[in-house]
C-alpha cells in the first residue's frame, strides 16, 4: 500500500527515494524539527513485543514460579508481561508451565488453535520441554513440541523467576523482527489452515526455513541478574536449576 505524505511545503513529487527522504529530514532537523523515520512494521512490532498477554496455563509446580514473577519482588510488569488472560481469544502466547499428560494434550492443542494470530508458545520447566522426571512414564507427553510449535524453551526444575523473565525477553526479540503486514497477521486460506500451523511458521517456511528455530535459555547472563538487582529486585544470582535441567532437552534431541 502506497502512503502519500501530506506535509506543507514538501510537494509529493519531491518524495522520490530514500536519498530524497533523508535530505528532507536533514532540512527539517536544521530547522529545529525533530523527525523520526522508520517502517510501520517496526512500530507495530515494538508495541506488540512490549504488551504480550499470556494465557494462564499452569498445570504443575512451575506455575508458582510464574506467579512469583508477577509479585512485587520481581514485578515483570516493568517489561509489559503483567496482563494474563483466561480466554485464548485475548491471549498472545501460552506460557506452558508444568506437566502435560496425554489426557491434557488435546485441551492444550484446542486452546492453541483457538488463539488469534499471531500467537506464541513458551515451554517452562523440564516437564513441558521433555517430560522432566516423568519422561520415562507412560502418561506424560515428552515435550509439548510434539503438540504445538514452541518459540522459547526455559529449562529448570523449576526455573528461577530471572530465567522466566529472560526467556520472555528473548520472545520479545523474535517479535520485534517479524513481518507483520501480510506475514504473521495474514488470513490463512483453506490449504494453509489444513497444515495446522501458525502464520509465523508459514512465513518462515516460505523464506526457506523448515520451522522456526526456537530459543533455548540454557543460562541467564549475570549482567541481566545484576541489572535486576540494581533496579531494586532482590534476587539470588544462582542459576544452577536452569543449567541442570537443560540436559533433559539434550536427552530428547
Amino acid at each position: 500500500m502506497e502512503i502519500k505524505p501530506k506535509i506543507k511545503s514538501i510537494p509529493y513529487e519531491e518524495w522520490n527515494d530514500n536519498a530524497s527522504l533523508e535530505k528532507l529530514v536533514d532540512e527539517l532537523h536544521e530547522g529545529g524539527v525533530n523527525v523520526i523515520t522508520g517502517s510501520l512494521d517496526k512500530l507495530i512490532n515494538w508495541g506488540r513485543a512490549n504488551s504480550l498477554w499470556s494465557l494462564t496455563f499452569a498445570t504443575s509446580c512451575c506455575g508458582i514460579e510464574f506467579m512469583a514473577c508477577g509479585c512485587s519482588r520481581y514485578d515483570f510488569a516493568r517489561f509489559g508481561f503483567e496482563v494474563t488472560r483466561n480466554s485464548p481469544r485475548q491471549a498472545d502466547l501460552i506460557m506452558c508451565a508444568g506437566t502435560i499428560t496425554h489426557k491434557m494434550a488435546p485441551a492444550l492443542k484446542r486452546l492453541y488453535d483457538e488463539m488469534a494470530e499471531p500467537k506464541y508458545v513458551i515451554a517452562v520447566g523440564g516437564c513441558a520441554i521433555s517430560g522432566g522426571p516423568f519422561k520415562t512414564s507412560y502418561h506424560v507427553v515428552k515435550g509439548i513440541e510434539e503438540i504445538v510449535p514452541v518459540d522459547v524453551f526455559i529449562p529448570g526444575c523449576p526455573p528461577r523467576p530471572e530465567a522466566i523473565m529472560y526467556g520472555m525477553m528473548q520472545l520479545q526479540r523474535k517479535v520485534k523482527i517479524e513481518k507483520f503486514f501480510g506475514g504473521v497477521n495474514h488470513k490463512q486460506n483453506k490449504e494453509e489452515r489444513e497444515l495446522g500451523v501458525s502464520n509465523a511458521e508459514l512465513v518462515s517456511r516460505q523464506l526457506g526455513d523448515h520451522r522456526r528455530e526456537p530459543i533455548v535459555v540454557t543460562e541467564v547472563p549475570q549482567e541481566f541478574v545484576k541489572e535486576l538487582e540494581a533496579s531494586g529486585t532482590s534476587c539470588t544470582s544462582s542459576t544452577s536449576n536452569t543449567s541442570v535441567t537443560s540436559n533433559n532437552q539434550e536427552d530428547k534431541a
